[in-house]
């Protein structure tokens, strides 16, 4: 039987209620725009005076707008509602090399987009992106900007929302967000990049009424975000999902972490550069100075067989992460987000056939590539600083 705590329990109050019917509308109007007023009621099963109510509170907070007239057979033609398009904001994506920055509308669509190094001391990193973020925020007057979500290799403490673990940039514990909170005036919301990836996904309805999911980002390491129930799993300490450094191998490289063998150590972008240096060593060729992860996709599809071996040996090592992460999840779907998807033809059949073998249930997991990971990452940005808006699951209300 399950107990509930009840002296933790929420308080249903009018107030309470009207939240909810707000989220409700705002989903809707964010899933079905343009849409009337009528229609709003029709699919949320509220009453259409607390429907108009609702819409004119979001018309003036300056979430929705008004735009052109429906067609109808006879009567009243209803003016059609969508969401402010020109609410923006700030997303950032940190990784150990490069920090993506854009800036992006409620409905993810990006107006501007670019990188810049990341520095290897956050101060520096953190005065790097200021510099940029100012010249942006000067173009306030085409819009207010509701916030900055940023996304990084490293996991947050939800208590003191510092960056408290992040072996890839090789950071100590950093407060991002109370230095940009107050150089811009905006509030700072900080992910997990894995986590904001899955949030990305819940947004944007890609995955159905898939519930229950995994995200993997691999790129320089290997990173989880796990979604329960439409519902992002933090655990207590916002660490929850740390696969990429869980040990296959005690005996294998030394990972950021400080422990061998790890998971991304073997299978990440990184991991595979480091078997075609390997490979190349051994039989005494050159070898091709500072390649990038899609340089290497490039010599495989011109043909190097080392390139492809070790893009296999890759392949290898990520299926049985994933083997991992099947047993003990069982969830319905896993979504990859990495440049190696670009070769998924070449990675494919190897995750596929391990997957399966691990999938105890009478339901088949599905693997989803996701073509677009850096965008799927600032996607995720966007997501973390309207979630309190739009709520904690952004699935719409099932139409009636």
């Amino acid at each position: 039987m399950l107990r509930l705590d009840l002296g933790d329990l929420p308080v249903a109050s009018s107030e309470t209620a009207r939240h909810i019917n707000r989220r409700i509308v705002l989903n809707l109007i964010r899933d079905k725009q343009p849409i009337s007023r009528a229609d709003l009621a029709r699919f949320s099963g509220l009453q259409r005076s607390t429907v108009s109510l609702i819409t004119e509170e979001l018309i003036h907070d300056r979430w929705v707008v008004e735009g052109t007239t429906g067609r109808l057979p006879r009567g009243r033609r209803p003016t059609l509602l969508l969401l402010n398009q020109r609410r923006r904001i700030i997303c950032i994506d940190i990784r150990p090399l490069r920090t993506a920055i854009g800036i992006s509308d409620v409905n993810g669509v990006f107006s501007f987009q670019e990188l810049i190094p990341t520095a290897a001391d956050p101060h520096r990193a953190i005065r790097n992106m200021l510099q940029r973020l100012r010249p942006l925020l000067k173009t306030r007057s085409d819009g207010p900007f509701e916030g900055i979500g940023i996304s990084l290799p490293g996991r947050i403490d939800l208590t003191t929302q510092e960056l408290v673990f992040a072996p890839n940039l090789k950071w100590p514990i950093t407060d991002l967000k109370t230095v940009i909170e107050r150089e811009t005036g905006l509030e700072v919301a900080l992910e997990n990049a894995a986590n904001a990836c899955a949030l990305a996904e819940l947004w944007s309805g890609r995955l159905g009424a898939i519930r229950d999911f995994v995200a993997i980002t691999v790129s320089e390491g290997i990173g989880t975000g796990i979604v329960s129930d439409g519902r992002l799993v933090r655990g207590s300490s916002g660490m929850a999902g740390e696969f990429g450094h869980f040990p296959l191998d005690p005996s294998g490289p030394l990972c950021g972490c400080g422990n061998r063998g790890c998971w991304e150590i073997l299978a990440s972008e990184t991991a595979a550069l480091r078997y075609y240096s390997e490979s190349t060593a051994r039989v005494n060729k050159s070898r091709h100075s500072n390649l990038e992860f899609q340089g290497l996709l490039a010599l495989a599809e011109k043909g190097d067989v080392l390139a492809g071996k070790a893009l296999d040996k890759m392949a290898v090592q990520l299926a049985r992460g994933l083997r991992m992460i099947v047993a003990a999840l069982a969830p319905e779907a896993l979504l990859l987000i990495g440049e190696f998807t670009a070769a998924w033809s070449r990675f494919e059949p190897r995750l596929k056939t391990e997957v399966r073998q691990q999938t105890l249930g009478s339901v088949p997991v599905s693997l989803i590539p996701a073509r677009d990971g850096a965008i799927v990452r600032l996607r995720g940005s966007v997501a973390l600083v309207l979630q309190k808006h739009f709520g904690l699951s952004f699935a719409a209300p099932a139409s009636k």
